[in-house]
């Protein structure tokens, strides 16, 4: 539909989405008092488009009208035939909430993308078997140690890009602005994380940080946001909307260059570019529009409070444990 150059930069992507999503290249950024562009508002990502490139459509940077049609038709339909035929057989899951507690959207991303990846141009993450390998055996060990769930399952953080990929409800950011600090609130996991535009370096190298440290700039009506320091304690993704990416590790040599550009009233263009020599074969780049919606209300995320999943897992464990014991 569109093509792209082997150069993924911000410039180059918003130029080319811009057209996919019907927008003018005349438009006139908002601005603050102090001549910053104004992100300030909420915004969302809810999307049934995956991070990755499905086989399907190998190739294919964009969607046709009539295949967003019939995608967007069919989860529709699937999504209506589950909530009316709910059947547990005896021994079965009961499974989790109906649809009315969910919002992992209906549509697909609104530039057509055929994947959330856009580089390499395969739209697929160039992950480590190293890595794939760490994560399989975190998968395999979830009832032993509730170190092997993920980062979010225990309530700590979605990290970063993760904090920004959609997930199955609470998929809002809140962008708050001063002169010299650019805040998001995320609705998932009650994180907030509040970049400082007047640093201009980072911290020692020696402190870790399970969101990292970062430093900001402006490139014209851009703003780009560099992120290390950060632990080895996180994950590239942490829900199954993340794919094949949910568990994989991430290293203390984990690097982000997020890009931020509003190319209209309700759109801004997120950009990602994910390094970590340690559990990836080369870099790669997420890219998403987010949909401003003033309508929307942010609740409180609790996160700990009645959550039991984390012990009935490990107790499940531990009377498969006890049952072996006795046979």
């Amino acid at each position: 539909m569109y093509k792209r150059s082997s150069w993924y930069g911000m410039a180059g992507l918003v130029l080319i989405l811009i057209p996919s999503l019907g927008l003018s290249q005349d438009y006139l950024v908002p601005r603050l008092a102090n001549g910053q562009p104004d992100f300030s508002g909420i915004w969302t990502n809810d999307t049934i488009t995956p991070i990755e490139r499905p086989a399907t459509l190998a190739g294919r940077e964009f969607l046709s009208e009539d295949e967003i049609a019939s995608m967007e038709r069919n989860i529709a339909e699937g999504r209506e035939q589950r909530e009316n035929n709910i059947v547990v057989e005896a021994g079965g899951s009961v499974g989790g909430y109906n649809q009315i507690w969910l919002d992992s959207g209906d549509t697909v991303l609104s530039t057509g993308q055929t994947s959330m990846i856009v580089d390499p141009p395969n739209g697929r993450a160039p992950i480590k078997e190293s890595a794939l390998a760490i994560r399989d055996f975190f998968f395999a060990n979830v009832e032993n140690d509730y170190i092997y769930h993920t980062v979010w399952d225990r309530c700590i953080t979605r990290g970063i890009p993760g904090s920004m990929l959609p997930a199955g409800y609470n998929n809002a950011y809140r962008f708050m602005q001063t002169d010299n600090t650019f805040t998001i609130i995320y609705e998932m996991i009650h994180d907030v994380r509040t970049i400082h535009l007047d640093k201009s370096e980072h911290i020692d190298e020696r402190i870790k940080l399970w969101m990292g440290d970062s430093v900001a700039h402006w490139e014209n009506d851009t703003l780009v946001i560099e992120t290390k320091n950060f632990n080895d304690r996180g994950m590239l993704a942490n829900s199954m909307a993340g794919g094949r990416l949910k568990g994989v590790p991430i290293s203390e040599d984990f690097h982000v260059i997020e890009r931020f550009t509003r190319v209209s009233a309700d759109t801004i263009i997120w950009e990602a570019r994910v390094t970590d020599p340690e559990h990836l074969n080369a870099p790669f780049t997420i890219s998403m529009p987010l949909t401003r919606d003033p309508e929307y209300v942010m609740y409180e995320y609790a996160c700990h409070e009645g959550n039991y999943a984390i012990p009935n897992i490990l107790n499940a464990g531990r009377a498969k444990e006890a049952q072996q014991a006795s046979n």
